[in-house]
C-alpha cells in the first residue's frame, strides 16, 4: 500500500510541503486548526487580511502567502482530484476539466486586497470559469 504522497506527481512534492508548513504554523501560532476543507479557507481569507491590515510589507510574507495559497491548491486538489502542475519555478493546479488554477497567485491577490482562495475553489469546485 502506498501513501497519497508516493502516489501524487514530483510537481505536488514542494506545494505539499508549503501546505503542511502553513498548517503547522497556524496551528502553533494562531491556534487554528486548518484540516483541508473548503470551509477551512474562510480562515486562510480572514488570516491574510488581517496581516494585510497590520501593513506587513509583501516582501516580509511571501513565505506565508506562498504556504496559504499552496495550502488552498491542496484543498482544491482534494475536492476535485485535481493534479499540481510545476514549470519554470511557478506551480499550479490543473482540474480534471483541463482548466490551470493558480492559488499561490490568488493568496497574492487577496494580500493585495482583490482576491480571495474560498471563491477560487468554490469556483474551480464548481465548474464556474473565473474572469
Amino acid at each position: 500500500m502506498t501513501t497519497q504522497q508516493e502516489t501524487r506527481p514530483s510537481a505536488a512534492v514542494k506545494p505539499l510541503r508549503w501546505a503542511a508548513d502553513a498548517v503547522a504554523t497556524m496551528r502553533e501560532g494562531a491556534r487554528l486548526h486548518l484540516d483541508y476543507s473548503a470551509q477551512s479557507l474562510w480562515s486562510i481569507d480572514r488570516m491574510i487580511e488581517e496581516i494585510r491590515r497590520e501593513g506587513a510589507p509583501a516582501a516580509a510574507v511571501q513565505e506565508v502567502l506562498r504556504g496559504f495559497g499552496a495550502y488552498a491548491g491542496e484543498v482544491m486538489a482534494r475536492q476535485t482530484g485535481a493534479e499540481w502542475w510545476a514549470t519554470g519555478g511557478d506551480h499550479w493546479i490543473r482540474t480534471p476539466d483541463g482548466r490551470l488554477w493558480d492559488p499561490i497567485d490568488e493568496a497574492r491577490r487577496c494580500y493585495a486586497g482583490h482576491g480571495s482562495l474560498r471563491l477560487l475553489c468554490r469556483d474551480a469546485t464548481s465548474g464556474t470559469p473565473r474572469s
